[in-house]
């Protein structure tokens, strides 16, 4: 039996265990869930630099007992003078590179979505400065932290791409060499980027001291953005998108992320029948798999920057749609694939307080380490979203100066019963295009199978094509699955393929449940280093 993290006053999780700690002292000093998430997104960005960093992007959706959900796009857009005629000059036209200068083509949100985060936390009743929400950071940063055994085996596994990139090997490359797992890093640049941040808030990442640091640095290595771009960023509020499922509500985030592919998944999963007899059976695993190759064709078609988009989101989620899509399944037989997908890392993180605000927030820098580029005046490490953009001008997510490109960041609640009265869900994971796979995932072994939150990341898991640290696109399984269920999938016609016991290829995923009396439970990936916090 694996049993849930309990909790009355407070809860949170994240993929680093000293993130959640962070999360949880705020909590204990009177801050609410998302004065925590704050705390717990500059932490970890620190102490799992190979998976996030403020020089990423970052999504937020919140839900609050009383009031309408909300959600924070703090993605960052191409620069003005980003476009694919001017990758032409620079004698690129196949596809822009995901490391070095020319991979750092797009705005870092998350710290501005730190900043908008902030002014909804005071209407909550939060009080506490951002310089408290950042001691943690700034120590780690400071004083040193130890390096966990993904961040040495990632660092051995992308050294090639990674170690002639500008700041680099300076940052993350101690002694001129991939640290072992628990030595000790330090980053003092970083440190002092954050202190600036604590002392004159998050405005000055994008419109004061650190702005014009990071552009000048970004322009001297060769980066398309400058400070004018910075200038013009701002985090954006928006309504997640909803859909009503077994009498509850499921929140997820706006285009450009593929929070609708996840509800869709789901939608389409609620139409189908013979499913739900086992949460590790094979008619489980073909049924999702089979929902996601026809959620997907919708995503690659259609999802993009949300300026940019030929419909609406709301409209893939028309119950007739989900329905027709439904109908493609052949409950006996795999679909086509064999499409290429993204790989991606990011976390994700979750904490609920005890007036039952609830948050589910995502920060990522896209590939391991981004760009690989970090930044020698502020220590900052920029990402590469941005070589997610088409270079073909036909393409639905074709690169446009000034565009947001497609995410598959997308962090989820849902509100259980009528309003939320039975209670919150807040749940998500890393992993490109894994995240809406291991989202519906969870919640169907919760809500379908009874599962409490540490059950059901404990269990074996799937991953339908690409994600991090994978090349191919095949049915991915872990290897604790029964044969029977591998030599099933086999015989509907799935490419099956084992993974290890317990891979970090399915992703670092975690949930947090509060029920109507108010009762919180809590469970983390046991694939990660990660914990759940709560008191």
């Amino acid at each position: 039996m694996l049993n849930a993290t309990l909790a009355t006053r407070g809860i949170a999780v994240a993929p680093h265990s000293l993130a959640a700690q962070s999360a949880l002292d705020v909590l204990r000093h009177g801050g609410n869930a998302i004065e925590a998430m704050v705390a717990a997104a500059a932490t970890i960005a620190v102490v799992y630099p190979h998976m996030n960093a403020i020089g990423g992007d970052g999504f937020w959706v919140i839900s609050r007992p009383g009031f309408a959900p909300g959600g924070i796009d703090a993605a960052g857009k191409s620069a003005a003078n980003a476009s694919i005629g001017w990758y032409a000059n620079h004698g690129i036209t196949g596809h822009i590179p995901s490391r070095g200068p020319m991979a750092a083509l797009t705005v870092a949100g998350t710290v501005s979505g730190w900043g908008k985060a902030l002014e909804l936390a005071r209407s909550a009743g939060g009080r506490l400065p951002l310089s408290r929400l950042l001691e943690d950071a700034i120590y780690y940063a400071e004083a040193g932290m130890t390096v966990t055994p993904s961040q040495s085996q990632l660092t051995t596994k992308k050294l090639a791409e990674l170690q002639h990139q500008p700041g680099f090997a300076d940052a993350f490359l101690p002694l001129g060499k991939v640290p072992n797992a628990l030595d000790w890093l330090k980053q003092p640049a970083l440190a002092q980027t954050l202190k600036t941040i604590a002392r004159e808030g998050t405005e000055t990442f994008y419109r004061g001291k650190l702005a014009k640091q990071m552009a000048a640095d970004l322009q001297a290595l060769g980066s398309p953005l400058n400070l004018a771009d910075l200038n013009a960023h701002h985090a954006k509020l928006v309504d997640p998108l909803q859909l009503k499922l077994g009498g509850n509500t499921l929140l997820n985030m706006q285009p450009p992320t593929q929070g609708l592919i996840s509800l869709m998944i789901l939608g389409i999963m609620g139409k189908l029948k013979g499913w739900a007899d086992d949460p590790e059976g094979p008619h489980f695993i073909h049924a999702q798999v089979e929902a996601t190759k026809q959620a997907f064709k919708i995503r690659d078609a259609q999802l993009t920057d949300p300026d940019w988009m030929k419909s609406s989101a709301d409209d893939f989620l028309d119950y007739k749609l989900l329905s027709e899509l439904a109908n493609n399944i052949d409950p006996h037989k795999a679909g086509p694939w064999g499409r290429r997908t993204d790989p991606g890392d990011t976390i994700w993180m979750g904490v609920i307080d005890g007036t039952g605000l609830s948050v589910s927030f995502i920060q990522s820098i896209y590939h391991e380490f981004g760009s690989g580029i970090v930044l020698p005046q502020t220590g900052v490490n920029w990402q590469n979203r941005g070589c997610a953009f088409s270079l073909d001008p036909h393409h639905i997510n074709h690169l446009a100066p000034g565009k947001k490109t497609f995410h598959t960041l997308n962090p989820a609640i849902a509100e259980l019963g009528e309003q939320g009265k039975n209670g919150t869900m807040v749940y998500g994971t890393m992993g490109g295009d894994g995240q809406p796979q291991t989202q519906a995932t969870l919640y169907q072994r919760v809500m379908q199978f009874g599962d409490n939150p540490q059950q059901a990341l404990s269990r074996p898991r799937w991953l339908l094509g690409r994600t991090w640290g994978q090349a191919s696109e095949s049915l991915k399984l872990e290897r604790r699955f029964d044969d029977s269920v591998y030599a099933a999938l086999q015989q509907l016609g799935h490419e099956v393929e084992w993974l290890e016991d317990w891979d970090e290829a399915v992703g670092h995923a975690g949930m947090l449940l509060r029920d109507a009396r108010g009762v919180m439970t809590g469970g983390f990936d046991p694939r990660s280093n990660g914990a759940v916090a709560g008191f």
